[in-house]
């Protein structure tokens, strides 16, 4: 199988790409390079015999090449962190960016189109338990535009088989998200926002991998929506706790209310975003600490036959280890 992975120098898409070379499949991988990290995840693709392209799907349109013979095509490219940019990127990457490849899969014949979608098409809903039907009411620029990507797609389910998979937080070894989080508990200058009585459930890399590769060989997936949980359901205080018992240590005891808190994200966001810069602290890094998302798992199961496998004290042991094999704390 003839596999093309568009955001391969990211966290889950380079995961995805090591994965499906190790299952001998052609791999045709998508990405760039704005950093260290990317280009050190480059690097490690070009070590398992991975050849990553440069090609920026807001302004690209040369993927004609690129979709020869592809089979299957995983959309993982999208803005998502950049608080120093204008609206506007976000809607030329995750939208318009979109569009330009659904047309270019069409034209190559491509058999099936897995498009990565997020958990931020909800917004902050206020249901106990989060499922496919759930009303999307996305409160951020990323949310928006990728709920716009994501009905872009399952427009063109005439067009071309296709799967959307909503990604809970996802964790585990190559993930750069969390590090600063496992170094602050690490260094017991960590401290805890508000209740912290906020639900996550956070996936595993390798659960999410096993999730997008039966998305793209079932055919019970076609024309479907599915969200990807991790196994069980933890407070943020929970998560932070099973963080420390993972380094070795104990979280400090100090907590601080959310409100000036979410008062200084506000006004650095208003404040530095216009001019390009990314604001230290903003909203949707808060989210964090009060934002509940549990989810069902009941679709994933009965359609797709996939539990995810990895505990979250397994899978922040598994990822300490490998921020301490990378020198990285």
């Amino acid at each position: 199988m003839k596999v093309l992975i568009t955001g391969a120098t990211g966290f889950i898409g380079s995961r995805l790409a090591e994965t499906c070379k190790s299952r001998g499949f052609d791999v045709v991988a998508l990405g760039q390079e704005n950093n260290d990290v990317e280009r050190g995840r480059n690097a490690n693709l070009r070590r398992v015999g991975v050849t990553v392209a440069s090609l920026d799907l807001g302004s690209d349109a040369a993927l004609g090449a690129q979709l020869a013979g592809v089979d299957v095509v995983f959309h993982l490219a999208a803005a998502q962190h950049e608080m120093n940019k204008p609206d506007s990127h976000f809607w030329a990457i995750n939208v318009e960016g979109t569009r330009r490849l659904l047309d270019a899969s069409v034209a190559a014949g491509v058999r099936r189109f897995v498009h990565g979608s997020t958990i931020g098409v909800y917004g902050a809903p206020k249901v106990a338990v989060i499922d496919e039907t759930t009303a999307l009411a996305p409160d951020n620029i990323y949310g928006v535009t990728k709920r716009a990507g994501e009905q872009l797609v399952l427009e063109n389910g005439s067009r071309l088989p296709v799967t959307v998979v909503r990604i809970s937080e996802t964790y585990g070894p190559g993930d750069r998200r969390l590090l600063k989080l496992f170094r602050s508990i690490k260094a017991r200058k960590f401290f805890l926002i508000g209740g912290c009585e906020n639900i996550h459930q956070p996936i595993y890399v390798d659960d999410l991998v096993g999730v997008l590769l039966l998305a793209a060989e079932s055919q019970k997936a076609v024309g479907e929506v599915f969200v990807a949980p991790g196994a069980e359901r933890l407070t943020t205080e929970q998560m932070c706790r099973e963080i420390a018992s993972a380094l070795d240590t104990t979280l400090p005891r100090l907590r601080v209310p959310m409100s000036p808190m979410l008062l200084a994200g506000v006004v650095l966001e208003k404040t530095l975003r216009p001019i390009g810069i990314q604001p230290p602290l903003h909203t949707r890094r808060l989210d964090f600490f009060r934002k509940n998302l549990a989810f069902s798992d009941a679709k994933l199961g009965n359609v797709l036959g996939f539990k995810p496998a990895v505990t979250f004290a397994q899978g922040a042991r598994e990822t300490a280890r490998w921020y301490r094999e990378q020198g990285l704390m």
